[in-house]
């Protein structure tokens, strides 16, 4: 009977009810389509950090804090070993996609065709793993990049260079890539530098040309005793950059060249031994297993996840955690004063029938209890129908081809507003409105259920 009685107060004043569910209902509505954004954006840079970089990464202890001023210094050796030892272990075999070894390095590319040179930042990588790693996708979700990451099993002299590099080591005709400039004039670009790669170059290869003819470019990098050394790479293509710096920096290179640009004639090792899982949700298990494995051997190794090898996971994380509670206060807010407003206006129409309640007997719980019920009934109704208008805004959205382009990417992805899996937020969205339209009633309900009696039969 008292949700009864409260169902029909609110279709007294239809106008006033319907403006306050619509308010509660443009909330939920905002909250379910940010949410959903929200979650696609987190996805897909979790997404995109863990297909280049995977989920952990095993090192020398200390590489992560003093290794990226001297790579070579803090290779692994007997890197083999470790390899097999994450491969064949029962615990961490079943959560693995991908277990591959990685180099890092640094040095300066060379073009001396064009007599031009810059330093960069290299990778390198198993071609099958890397390709094996770029399909990880267990969102689902929409992206145009192939899983080819440009490098052969069969042929450890091709490589890959960011669009900028190929652009400053005038690549762009042998190429073919679009809205390049042409290369500096000789007299002014780094003359020296390129001949000296050259030259030493010239001493550590063939100069036969290669049967398809690629363009090469030489890398010079000291090794791990200090010494210089040099190779040829065979550029196959070349891939842009989400960021200008490394795009003018980066190459990527099969893992046997990158060893021997590193190491030479020394003992060949790892920098890194990736691990990619088929679930995020099982790094912590595969984190404590390796951990335990490390010191059961009494390994000299260290385990890092990709939040701490990419800090901006996190903060792109907390900065969009921060805005979506922003808005969400502010939907309650507004939400708030709009039921209050509701209510309050209820309470001063029905003074009269408050105080004939009261006279007949019926408790100031009992007024306070009938009119949180109406705060509840408005806040269920309004959060109902604006999740579901959400969920449907949603499907029009996802289907509307939009598209836009993410920090730290080279192409546009596709405007996705995720909701599938999404129950907790929406379930968190309905209660928090409902908590709100409540929380709103309880002031317009205590100022009823304390109205004198006497005053409140005689108001007019």
């Amino acid at each position: 009977m008292l949700f009864k009685l409260a169902f029909r107060n609110i279709l007294r004043n239809r106008r006033r009810s319907v403006m306050s569910v619509g308010a509660i209902a443009v909330g939920a509505i905002a909250m379910v389509l940010f949410g959903g954004f929200i979650a696609g954006i987190i996805l897909g840079v979790q997404t995109d950090t863990v297909r280049r970089a995977g989920h952990l990464a095993i090192y020398r202890n200390g590489f992560f804090t003093f290794g990226s001023g001297n790579p070579a210094a803090w290779g692994m050796p007997g890197y083999r070993d470790i390899l097999d030892l994450v491969k064949q272990d029962p615990v961490l075999a079943p959560l693995t996609t991908v277990v591959t070894p990685t180099v890092s390095l640094f040095g300066i590319a060379g073009n001396f065709s064009v007599e031009a040179s810059r330093t960069f930042m290299g990778t390198g990588v198993v071609p099958h793993d890397r390709d094996t790693m770029r399909r990880w996708n267990p969102y689902k979700l929409a992206y145009n990049n192939t899983a080819d990451a440009g490098l052969d099993d069969a042929d450890p002299t091709k490589g890959v260079v960011g669009t900028g590099l190929a652009r400053i080591l005038g690549l762009c005709e042998s190429l073919n890539l679009g809205n390049c400039p042409p290369p500096l004039p000789r007299e002014t670009a780094e003359a020296p530098i390129a001949a000296d790669i050259a030259a030493l170059a010239a001493s550590e290869k063939a100069e036969a040309a290669a049967p398809d003819m690629l363009p090469r470019i030489d890398l010079l990098a000291a090794t791990a005793a200090g010494a210089p050394n040099v190779i040829s790479m065979r550029v196959s293509r070349a891939d842009r950059q989400g960021v200008k710096e490394l795009d003018d920096a980066f190459v990527l290179m099969h893992f046997d060249l990158a060893q021997q640009l590193l190491y030479g004639r020394a003992e060949k090792r790892a920098i890194a031994i990736v691990l990619q899982l088929h679930a995020t949700s099982d790094l912590a298990i595969a984190r404590a297993r390796l951990t335990e494995l490390i010191r059961a051997r009494n390994l000299d190794l260290e385990v890092r996840d990709f939040g701490e090898i990419f800090p901006y996971y996190g903060q792109v994380t907390g900065m969009f955690a921060a805005i979506f509670t922003f808005i969400a206060v502010i939907m309650a807010v507004i939400v708030l004063f709009t039921v209050i407003n509701t209510m309050g206006m209820s309470v001063m129409e029905r003074t009269t029938e408050i105080g004939t309640a009261r006279a007949i007997g019926l408790r100031r719980s009992g007024i306070r209890r009938q009119f949180l019920l109406e705060g509840w009934i408005l806040g269920a109704i309004g959060a109902t129908i604006g999740i579901v208008t959400g969920l449907l805004m949603a499907l029009l959205v996802n289907r509307a081809g939009l598209t836009w382009l993410p920090p730290g990417q080279s192409a546009p992805s596709p405007l996705a507003v995720i909701t599938n899996n999404m129950w907790h937020l929406h379930l968190a969205i309905w209660l928090g409105l409902m908590a709100a339209t409540t929380l709103a009633a309880l002031i317009p309900a205590n100022r009823a259920a304390r109205l004198p009696v006497v005053d409140a039969l005689r108001h007019v």
